[in-house]
């Protein structure tokens, strides 16, 4: 048995004669049906003829067969898409077909005995595979329609990845896609896109500098066109929020500072500073952070930020010797919690990242003197009498220094002598026994006591 198949020119589905000839594929004893081509989304009118079984058989049968098909498009989804002709053998399409949908069907044909209801051959098959047309435009997958950038982004990608696909026959015109920056509002800094290397996926890209004090949105329209005839595109559109980075230095509110200190005093509040900053309060860019660069080389002072005002609290933490330093230069710096930013004016096509140095100010600390008291030069002195030694001797003499005054106006005074043993000489010090000491009398201690002289009576 031989089974032919000839396909029709019904306008979308068409075969050229080698078509015609390669429809039949000899496979050992029997025939078998090559694939027949069919258009997609071919508009009509339906049906319409897409080919034509012939059998070497049915002649001898003399009009009492009839040919049956089954398969996908038949008795199976998506149902009736062809019917074939009982006596004559004629496939018809009955509506278009979406390659996308369903790219290929495989259809079986038997020709049947209408006496019997028996197969007069073994059943055979034919393909129909769906011809592709530019009928799908690229789409957007997983399309990031907000992002927010940080103002100190450095130019370079930006955090929206674009991922395009074309429902289209793969590996054809119609499916290959061409992205580029349709528009955006405003013009600067210049916005591209980039494909990301290894991979399918494209990725925005700038040069230049974002400026949140000028612009805190753009809008950026990308289109994506395949390459098919009529090309066919989309547009997605994606919003850019500019955050706040730090882009201003503090500044200090005052060019000089003078706070005084009293003579050794420590862990006392002795000024507040204040700075001014552009940047969003409350945030990393706006919070101060102040140091000491200069003056604290013996660790006198400390500086910290007062959470509430961002002013810096300069505290004393350990006294200050007027006789040695009477006026202490500190220099006070101060930064941001988040490192400075700063776009320099390479222009949008070569930007440039500045390193700005810190602001600073000079705070001049008065160590305001105090009336130290004099000091002896031993706090304890052990002194050594014989018993019953005649009195009117000189025990001690102390000596005293005093950098606040005069020790030739220091006056003495006896403080504690429970016996009367000693007299103390209260322009020297000198201290002079004036009873015998008995070793029967339990001893005690002497006791000097050093006043300062009243001015007043100076």
């Amino acid at each position: 048995m031989v089974a032919l198949a000839l396909a029709h020119d019904t306008g979308n589905y068409t075969m050229n004669k080698r078509e015609k000839r390669e429809l039949l594929v000899r496979s050992k004893r029997r025939w078998v049906l090559s694939t027949i081509e069919l258009v997609e989304e071919d508009p009509g009118p339906f049906p319409k003829i897409a080919t034509q079984i012939f059998n070497d058989r049915t002649p001898m049968l003399i009009n009492n067969y009839q040919f049956r098909i089954s398969g996908t498009g038949v008795t199976e989804e998506p149902m009736g898409v062809f019917s074939i002709g009982e006596t004559d053998g004629v496939v018809s399409v009955h509506k278009s077909i979406d390659r996308e949908t369903y790219p290929f069907f495989h259809i079986n044909f038997d020709i049947m005995d209408k006496e019997t209801g028996n197969p007069v051959d073994r059943t055979l098959g034919f393909d129909v595979a769906i011809k592709d047309i530019n009928d799908n435009e690229p789409y957007f997958e997983n399309l990031v329609t907000k992002a927010s950038v940080k103002e100190s982004l450095p130019e370079g990608y930006l955090p929206v990845p674009l991922i395009v696909k074309d429902r289209d026959e793969a590996n054809t015109e119609n499916s290959a896609i061409s992205l580029r920056v349709l528009s955006q509002e405003p013009a600067e800094p210049q916005i591209n896109l980039k494909q990301v290397e290894g991979t399918k996926m494209s990725q925005l890209t700038f040069t230049g500098c974002f400026d949140y004090d000028k612009v805190k949105m753009y809008k950026v329209t990308v289109e994506a066109k395949d390459h098919g005839k009529p090309a066919l595109s989309s547009t997605a559109v994606v919003n850019l929020h500019i955050m706040d980075s730090n882009t201003h230095q503090p500044v200090f509110k005052n060019k000089t500072y003078n706070t005084q200190v009293m003579e050794m005093e420590s862990n006392r509040e002795i000024l507040r500073v204040a700075v001014t900053d552009a940047d969003t309060p409350n945030t990393p860019a706006w919070r101060a952070v102040y140091s000491i660069v200069k003056g604290n080389e013996e660790g006198n002072y400390k500086i910290e930020t007062d959470p509430k005002t961002n002013e810096g609290i300069l505290t004393v933490i350990k006294g200050k010797d007027f006789e040695k330093t009477t006026v202490t230069n500190v220099e006070i710096a101060v930064e941001n919690e988040e490192p400075l930013f700063v776009c320099g004016s390479g222009g949008p096509n070569s930007p440039k990242t500045l390193t700005a140095l810190p602001q600073t100010v000079n705070v001049a600390v008065k160590v305001i003197d105090v009336n130290d008291p004099p000091e002896f030069d031993k706090n304890v002195v052990d002194v050594y009498v014989k018993e019953e030694e005649v009195t009117g001797k000189v025990l001690y003499t102390p000596k005293v220094t005093d950098v606040d005054s005069d020790v030739g106006k220091i006056r003495y005074e006896l403080v504690e002598d429970p016996a009367g043993w000693v007299t103390i000489d209260n322009k020297t010090g000198a201290v002079t026994t004036v009873k015998k000491m008995d070793r029967g009398v339990t001893s005690r201690q002497q006791r000097q006591h050093i006043h300062y002289p009243n001015p007043c009576h100076r």
